[in-house]
């Protein structure tokens, strides 16, 4: 149950310490792994998601936080997050798709497309055609694919649990060039917020220990923070941004891996507070989430506990649902995953 919001705490000064006193078994866990693909993953750089009307949630995310379009391209619009290049892509759901979070992008140290696949073959993937954007992932699992965008070949790959990844340089934008970087920022109102960076994504998927396991090894990953004992966050690059891999071991019927979910996406912003954000987000017509669940345009706080890493008395955090109802995150930019107030208290 969603503990309840309490606008009366608040923030007090955090450091960047590690909060796992009553986690010391967990705090020995080794952080490093061989990088078993010989990709070296930089940030968390783009996701997509699939909208039912795009021009009406690229005006919904413009007037919120004034992301300007940095490119267009097919029906395809990227939305930047901050200064860039990190950025969100919109497009129209199509057969018979429900609005979602539909892949998450990483970008690669050096990357070359070529070096990239040869790199995950050598992992277990198998090179396929690729399939249709709107192809759920686990239909085409452990597969990677080249989809030709413009002029620039964008590489993505499935995991075993369906979770669709790309993979790109750390220029690119969504735009035009053969890397992808040539963006063509459009002049965007001023918005009532300032997004930063992409700050995390959580997945649920069958088996998220498995999943941790396999980014931390084949990728070289490490360990960020625990939200409780048997949930580690996986940091991507400045120990700040991360993937969250959650659920347990079960299948679905037959014995077949559950499809992956991504469930949300979390942005980071300068000089959050939570009182300010939530007035902000009522005054431009989201309503305060009630008793009957989540739907479109609403809002609200969950506090995690202790007993899931967080401060005493609850971490914050902070969520947000779109036009159509896409599950999304504002927190600090000093936000980690860990504990204390803002969610700052990490692994050194």
């Amino acid at each position: 149950m969603t503990a309840t919001y309490r606008p009366a705490f608040r923030p007090f000064q955090t450091t960047r310490r590690l909060f796992t006193a009553s986690l010391p078994a967990l705090a020995m866990a080794p952080r490093a792994f061989a990088q078993a693909a010989g990709i070296r993953l930089r940030k968390l750089n783009s996701f997509g998601i699939s909208v039912a009307d795009v021009d009406a949630s690229v005006a919904f995310y413009q007037g919120l936080f004034g992301m300007p379009v940095q490119a267009r391209s097919g029906g395809r619009v990227c939305l930047r997050v901050g200064d860039g290049p990190q950025f969100m892509a919109l497009r129209a759901i199509e057969n018979g798709e429900t609005p979602a979070i539909t892949h998450l992008g990483y970008s690669v140290e050096g990357f070359d497309a070529a070096q990239s696949l040869e790199a995950l073959a050598g992992v277990g993937f198998a090179r396929i055609e690729a399939p249709p954007v709107s192809a759920p992932g686990i239909e085409h699992p452990m597969s990677m694919w080249l989809r030709r965008h413009g002029d620039t070949d964008e590489l993505f790959f499935a995991d075993e649990r369906g979770l669709v990844v790309q993979l790109s340089g750390e220029a690119y934008c969504g735009g035009a060039g053969a890397d992808g970087s040539d963006c063509r920022v459009e002049a965007a109102p001023d918005g009532l917020m300032r997004l930063h960076d992409l700050n995390h994504f959580t997945v649920f998927v069958s088996d998220g220990a498995a999943a941790n396991r396999f980014y931390q090894e084949t990728f070289g990953l490490s360990v960020q923070t625990y939200q409780g004992p048997q949930s580690p966050v996986t940091g991507i690059g400045d120990g700040y941004q991360f993937v969250m891999y959650a659920g347990g071991g079960g299948r679905g019927r037959g014995g077949a891996a559950t499809p992956a979910n991504i469930h949300h996406g979390c942005f980071n912003m300068h000089d959050f507070d939570v009182d300010r954000v939530l007035a902000m987000l009522t005054g431009y017509g989201l309503a305060a989430r009630g008793e009957g669940g989540t739907g479109p345009l609403m809002h609200y706080v969950s506090l995690r506990m202790p007993a899931r890493g967080g401060a005493e008395g609850g971490t914050p955090e902070l969520y947000f649902t779109d036009p159509d109802g896409i599950l999304l995150q504002l927190q600090d930019t000093s936000y980690c995953g860990g504990g204390g107030y803002l969610g700052s208290e990490c692994l050194a």
